[in-house]
């Protein structure tokens, strides 16, 4: 079993451990279903002007951070933008989001694991019958793979009554065990602003 500190330096690997397909209740199909649909584009909305400037605080800061792996600048932001939309859209720490992605899949939209888990947020393809269309090509979109990954990470936190830990574990489908959720706190670290907005 590959340790916490492996999954920071392999970024070559896709790390994503086998999604379990489990038995859903109609009511939980139908609302995963109703959060994966309706994509918009994923332009941030904010209340005030100084949210705003916290977003571009934060943006630029990532961007910094983010360059090496994604040098054209045009790529960077709409990978920052949709980040930051899907990860508040499903009530998520966006740093928790990043350090996952980092993980998972190294910021590589085309990662495939070895257990066939797709794109950024390592998606196993049967989560696209369960709750999309059941066209698994759609999980190399960016803001389909963010969107799918950010919804099933919520459902599997709310699953765990708020405990990350064991959240992340099912994500990456080893609950329970420490290695995973280790690796992402860890990598969780890089990605942290910790800049506040003044007014909300």
């Amino acid at each position: 079993m590959a340790t916490p500190a492996a999954w920071l330096v392999a970024p070559a690997q896709a790390h994503a451990g086998g999604q379990l397909e489990e038995p859903l209740m109609d009511s939980v199909r139908t609302a995963l279903t109703s959060a994966v649909g309706n994509f918009g584009p994923p332009e941030p909305q904010f209340f005030s002007t100084e949210s705003r400037l916290h977003y571009l605080r934060w943006l630029g800061t990532m961007s910094d951070r983010l360059r090496r792996r994604k040098p054209e600048w045009e790529v960077r932001r709409d990978f920052l933008q949709t980040v930051w939309y899907e990860s508040k859209r499903a009530g998520l720490d966006v740093s928790l989001v990043m350090g996952l992605i980092q993980v998972e899949s190294a910021f590589r939209k085309f990662a495939v694991s070895s257990v066939g888990a797709r794109g950024y947020m390592q998606v196993m393809p049967f989560w696209t019958r369960v709750i999309g269309d059941g066209d698994p090509g759609k999980l190399f979109h960016m803001q389909t793979n963010l969107r799918f990954g950010c919804v099933i990470l919520r459902h599997y936190i709310d699953r765990e009554r708020g405990d990350l830990f064991m959240a992340l574990g099912r994500y990456n489908g080893s609950r329970g065990r420490s290695p995973y959720p280790d690796a992402v706190f860890g990598a969780q670290r890089n990605w942290q602003f910790s800049e506040k907005p003044a007014a909300a």
